[in-house]
């Protein structure tokens, strides 16, 4: 596989709790069962270097099925590998090319320029709708359903939907 060709990213976004780890773990599962060499990226928002005694996200991920996963915070990578700053982009040709990965979750950095699932959960996070390249929102019930006219919005519920939905979304 050439570098970039065939290669999709997705990000999720939303904010701490809303639910982007459990996403990431069953769409990582459903893409891994679908035949696809899956990588996953997490990154860590809370300021400082990821703690490495903690039960980690990318563990999750890794037990989803991803061929690799890392968690980045701070310059940080948990990928036994450690570098001063470490951006998206260069994670992402690591994964393709190292890895032979040809889809990649990548959880958080909402400010990258790739495609994002968006996960709503209170009303406070309707300003999330206005990140760029949406694709789609997952809503909570304890969230006033939103009115999308850009992109569809499933309920949390509806996994059978918009798993398979962003799986196979072109251009993701």
């Amino acid at each position: 596989m050439a570098l970039g060709q065939y290669r999709r990213v997705l990000q999720i976004v939303g904010y701490q709790n809303s639910g982007k780890t459990t996403l990431a773990e069953k769409m990582i599962a459903y893409a891994s069962e679908q035949g696809l060499r899956v990588g996953a990226i997490k990154h860590h928002g809370h300021g400082g270097a990821p703690l490495s005694n903690l039960p980690k996200d990318s563990t999750r991920h890794a037990q989803a099925g991803a061929l690799v996963s890392a968690v980045e915070g701070e310059g940080v990578v948990q990928l036994q590998l450690a570098a001063h700053t470490v951006d998206l982009a260069a994670l992402l040709a690591l994964y393709e090319t190292a890895f032979l990965t040809n889809f990649t979750i990548v959880e958080g950095y909402k400010s990258e320029c790739y495609q994002k699932v968006v996960l709503l959960k209170t009303p406070g996070d309707e300003k999330l709708l206005t990140l760029n390249n949406i694709v789609a929102a997952i809503y909570w019930p304890t969230f006033p359903r939103p009115h999308c006219t850009e992109f569809p919005c499933f309920a949390l519920h509806d996994e059978a939907a918009y798993i398979p939905f962003l799986i196979t979304k072109e251009g993701c």
